[in-house]
């Protein structure tokens, strides 16, 4: 029987990771998600349990995809992952812009775990979830929003205005002349699948209010 070099058999598969059919990988969504709600390259590293150096990577490769010069450009730059709900509902059509009751209100303390047990034990308020320097309450379907601030800025008020579709909202609004500092982008997805997206504009005295949207998977 002759010698021979011994192939190793293959299934036929393209070798490394597979190829997503989305613009972004859905690690880099995520980080975009995060640097579009004004995060820095250290806070994402930290709440990801990754390098500085990886999220740089994961931001470049993204700028880079997108076509954009900067993380400013990115922070107005829109579009929803392919796997999200926002995207498989697609758009509302026929329905006005209506901006309904205040979604959430913002907080700022500086002993979140204080604050936590005032708002919820001392007030009575039901508490909703925590994470890492935030609390959540609900206000009677009102969310109020708790972080803890290491300085707290005097007459800090952020409102956050419930729509219906967060897209169309965009779109009109800009129409009508609002400049949007942060263009809508998801900042959390719950264990439910429900998406949390948000996009931010400023009012004639610089004042930050917010449109917001849940979208259910």
């Amino acid at each position: 029987m002759a010698r021979g070099r011994v192939r190793p058999m293959t299934s036929g598969r393209p070798r490394g990771r597979p190829r997503h059919d989305d613009i972004l990988t859905p690690t880099e969504w995520r980080v975009v998600h995060a640097a579009q709600h004004g995060r820095t390259n250290r806070e994402i590293a930290s709440a990801r349990g990754v390098s500085v150096d990886a999220v740089k990577y994961h931001v470049a490769n993204s700028l880079a995809k997108l076509g954009l010069a900067n993380k400013r450009a990115l922070q107005q730059w829109f579009r929803a992952p392919k796997d999200s709900a926002l995207a498989r509902r697609g758009e509302q059509m026929g329905e006005a812009l209506q901006l309904g009751a205040v979604g959430q209100i913002s907080r700022s303390v500086s002993d979140v775990e204080a604050s936590t047990a005032f708002y919820g034990e001392v007030l009575g308020l039901r508490h909703l979830y925590s994470f890492p320097g935030m609390a959540f309450f609900d206000l009677d379907g009102t969310r109020l929003f708790l972080t803890e601030e290491s300085e707290l800025p005097a007459g800090e008020s952020v409102l956050y205005l419930r729509v219906s579709d967060i897209a169309s909202a965009y779109e009109e609004l800009q129409q009508r002349g609002v400049e949007f500092t942060h263009a809508p982008h998801m900042i959390h997805r719950h264990e439910d699948g429900t998406e949390e997206w948000m996009a931010f504009f400023e009012d004639p005295d610089g004042r930050v209010l917010a449109v917001m949207e849940q979208v259910r998977a």
